[in-house]
């Protein structure tokens, strides 16, 4: 007797419990509202839903990722599509079901060597950059680092130097005056005019070590918004942290700030050398004149001459390479070395 032949018509498969035939059409959703985030706490997200009209109060609603959005990351600043409840009554939950596209985000590795890039902020305008003259004293290779972490997100930066009744600001100006960065100088209960118009009706987030004064001028912007300020140990240099995670704060005259928790560190193994190189315009012309394959980090570089030449200050030259040394593993990061 020949034995039967079996395919796979003879095979019946059971589904596991609980499943469901999957399909690849998604519901549009083409009853759901806009909103903004503004906040992110432990997977819920804060979102601010505007009024129909004039007479119609804007509404603060509490939100869940839907499932459908997968592991697409949600940050402040971004721009959603809410469905469910979105009355914003207590107790109550939305369903953010879509991400609308970002115009830029703000991202940081956790060191230089760590390649998982950290997005921090989505659809700024502005890169906010704020240090201290004194108190904690001023550290240009931290500014250095934004700088290049503003021009890979293609955003605008600003120079934001508080605590001028402490020191000077003349040095750190004129480190960053070749390059063209816009800057404005506050003291301790001093205008902040200059300040407000460089803020209205741009989206920009603040950057900065702990203790330099961003929630002081965050209080000072927002008056309701009631920001902790923290100190500076006075052994250690540092301030301590007192924002947990970023907050985007609506301000009288228009426009948004997005206060973030202090910084002290910012990687950027993420960037690529070409945009790092191009965070550094007062150097990067210098580089044509490098050999072909240059790590910009041996006697070969150009770029010592390029500083001979007077073309921009050893400063920079030094904290492009201490950036470029802490990519390859080859030094620790120095992100927080002061000034002198």
């Amino acid at each position: 007797m020949r034995r039967r032949q079996y395919d796979e018509d003879d095979v019946r498969v059971r589904p596991g419990r609980g499943s469901r035939p999957r399909t690849r059409r998604r519901p549009a959703h083409e009853d759901a509202v806009q909103g903004f985030v503004v906040a992110v706490d432990r997977g819920r997200y804060t979102c601010l839903v505007r009024g129909a009209g004039r007479r119609d109060p804007d509404v603060t609603v509490t939100a869940m990722k839907a499932r459908e959005l997968g592991r697409k990351g949600i940050v402040v600043g971004d721009r959603v599509s809410l469905v469910g409840d979105v009355s914003g009554r207590p107790d109550t939950l939305a369903r953010i079901v879509r991400v609308e596209p970002r115009t830029s985000i703000l991202r940081r590795s956790a060191d230089d060597v760590d390649e998982v890039e950290r997005p921090i902020v989505a659809n700024a305008d502005q890169l906010v950059i704020v240090t201290a003259l004194a108190d904690p004293p001023p550290r240009p290779r931290m500014i250095d680092r934004m700088l290049v972490a503003a021009f890979d997100a293609e955003i605008d930066a600003l120079l934001c130097l508080t605590k001028a009744d402490l020191a000077d600001p003349g040095e750190l100006v004129a480190l960053y005056a070749p390059l063209g960065v816009p800057h404005v100088v506050t003291r301790k209960g001093g205008p902040l005019d200059e300040l407000r118009a460089l803020l209205a009706d741009r989206v920009s987030v603040l950057v900065g070590h702990s203790g330099v004064g961003k929630s002081t001028l965050v209080n000072a912007l927002v008056p309701n918004a009631g920001r902790a300020v923290s100190h500076v140990n006075p052994v250690t240099g540092r301030g301590r942290h007192t924002s947990s995670s970023a907050i985007a704060l609506e301000l009288p005259e228009g426009g948004w700030i997005i206060d973030t928790p202090g910084v002290r560190s910012f990687g950027l193994a993420h960037v690529s050398v070409e945009t790092v190189l191009a965070g550094f315009p007062d150097l990067i012309e210098g580089t044509v004149h490098c050999p072909k394959g240059c790590t910009h980090l041996g006697a070969e570089c150009a770029l010592d001459e390029w500083v001979r030449a007077g073309h921009a200050l050893p400063a920079r030259l030094e904290s492009l390479r201490r950036l470029l040394a802490s990519r390859e593993g080859a030094l620790e990061p120095d992100e927080n070395g002061p000034m002198g």
